[in-house]
Parts: structure tokens; C-alpha cells; sequence
């Protein structure tokens, strides 16, 4: 912190801007804020004015979702969804396969009827009531639980021999890495409907999901590449020398060492994402 003259009038410098900041922020925030009551007029104190935060805390976290089906959203969020990725982190051999493709096949379609209803004598709730942090949970969950499979397949295609396929696989991701996600949400609301049938009517929020999906499985892509080109040549020709085919040496020699390398870039990927939902407000999803 003294190392230096230099680094001496940094240090004073940092220490009196933190003197001038942080104090009067914590009156305000805190010290001086209004946490009781239920409109603006409350609000006397002259500090922050968090009574707002109590009043739309509901609308925070479900938008308009009926408060008499709420359970749906708890009973999806803390216990379905543990419960499906707890069984693949424990369980081995068939059962995390059986698992697996629950998670990938199952869960989606059980968790979109669960909080739309309209099924087994559940009050239908419209994608429009949808909201809050629920409907980010929703987006960003959609997103990485089909953008990383996708992406894997896309990421093999890119490193594959046959120039047709890799050629196909590089125009895609390189058209979806080329667009912004905006354009994207704004070209699946507005102008897929004008290439569709007229009998066929998809959700707003359908539409975000599969926008948001391919958009994310093209960066998922690139980072699923990353791992594959890190794999040293040797672990090709080791599978290859055991007679194992294409899809064995993927499973089990080279993706479970690629997908291992690239943890970080996946997560990285995933917080991208997971700010990003914020962006279906333009759609008209909050």
C-alpha cells in the first residue's frame, strides 16, 4: 500500500474517496431508509425509500402468476428440478442415463404443463402472466438445459471429417454468434409468425425459449470446441486402437474430458445467459 510514493498517493486517494462514499450511502441506504408502510407518502425519512420492495415483492418474483397457484412454481423450482439433477450427480450406469433423458426430455414438457396447466384439472395460467424471477429462472434454465446438448452436437459436426456437415455446422454458429440476441428475440416475435400457417399460434414466450436456445447453443459451440481441441491426439488414437466407434469414443473417452476442461467457459456461458433474459423485455415479458 506505501511501496512507494506512488502508491502512497494512491492509497490516500482511495481511502478519502471510500470516506466520502461510503458513509453517506449507508445513511441513506439504511440508516435513514423507510422499510415500513404501503405507499410513497410513508417515505418521509429523506433517505432510500424501500417500501416499495415489500408492497411488489410478489410481482418481483412471480409477475402476475395467480397467488393461489404459486404452489406449482415452488413445487417445480425446489422440488422436481433438485430432485432430477440430484439423481444424476448420485446416481451410475443405466439409472444416470434413465436420468438423464428425464432431465432432457421429460422435465421440459412436465414443467411447462405444471406452471401453464389447463391439464389433470389445473387452472390454465397463460405465458403472459408469467413473470418476475420466476420467468428468469424459466428462460435461463430452457436455455442451458437445450443449448448445451445442442452445442455439443454442434461443437462435434465443426471437428468432423465430412465437409458437408462441418460446413453446415460452421454457417450456423457462426449466423447465430453474428447476430445480437435483441435481433433475435425481435425476429422470433415478430417475423416467424409471418412464416408460419395461420392456424399455428406459438407463445410469446415459446418463441423466446427457442430464440434464446439456438442463440446460446451456438456460444455453447464454441466453448464445447475449445475442450475438444485441448484433448491431446493421443486419447483419439488410444480409442481408436481399443476398436471403439464414433460415438463410444465420444462418451466415453473424449467429451468426459473435454466437458471437464471447459467447466469454466460453461459457466461463463451460463451467467452470460442467465443477464441476458433480461432482454425478453422487449417481447413484453417481465
Amino acid at each position: 500500500m506505501f511501496a512507494s510514493p506512488l502508491h502512497a498517493v494512491l492509497t490516500v486517494l482511495a481511502l478519502y474517496l471510500l470516506y466520502r462514499i461510503v458513509p453517506p450511502l449507508f445513511l441513506w441506504a439504511l440508516w435513514l431508509a423507510d422499510f415500513r408502510g404501503s405507499t410513497a407518502a410513508d417515505c418521509t425519512s429523506g433517505g432510500a425509500c424501500w417500501v416499495f420492495i415489500k408492497v411488489r415483492l410478489s410481482q418481483f418474483l412471480y409477475g402476475f402468476y395467480p397467488e393461489s397457484e404459486r404452489w406449482r412454481v415452488w413445487l417445480l423450482f425446489l422440488g422436481i428440478t433438485p430432485a432430477t439433477f440430484l439423481a444424476l450427480w448420485c446416481c451410475e450406469g443405466k439409472k444416470r442415463l434413465w436420468a438423464l433423458l428425464f432431465a432432457l426430455l421429460v422435465l421440459p414438457v412436465l414443467s411447462w404443463y405444471l406452471l401453464r396447466g389447463g391439464v389433470f384439472g389445473l387452472p390454465e395460467v397463460r405465458p403472459n402472466l408469467w413473470g418476475g424471477m420466476m420467468l428468469t429462472l424459466v428462460v435461463a434454465s430452457a436455455g442451458l438445459l437445450f443449448s448445451l446438448p445442442f452445442g455439443i452436437l454442434l461443437a462435434l459436426g465443426r471437428t468432423s471429417d465430412m465437409p458437408f456437415l462441418r460446413g453446415v455446422c460452421v454457417a450456423f454458429i457462426e449466423l447465430w454468434r453474428g447476430v445480437p440476441l435483441v435481433t433475435v428475440l425481435f425476429m422470433a416475435n415478430v417475423m416467424l409468425p409471418l412464416f408460419l400457417p395461420p392456424s399455428w399460434h406459438i407463445d410469446n414466450l415459446m418463441r423466446a425459449l427457442i430464440g434464446v436456445a439456438l442463440f446460446a447453443s451456438a456460444y455453447m459451440a464454441e466453448v464445447v470446441r475449445g475442450g475438444l481441441q485441448a484433448i491431446p491426439r493421443g486419447q483419439f488414437e488410444a480409442a481408436d486402437s481399443l476398436g471403439l466407434g464414433y460415438w463410444a469414443k465420444m462418451r466415453l473417452v473424449i467429451l468426459p474430458q473435454a466437458l471437464t476442461t471447459v467447466i469454466p467457459g460453461i459457466t461463463n456461458t451460463f451467467v452470460g445467459l442467465f443477464k441476458d433474459t433480461t432482454l425478453v423485455s422487449i417481447i413484453g415479458l417481465y
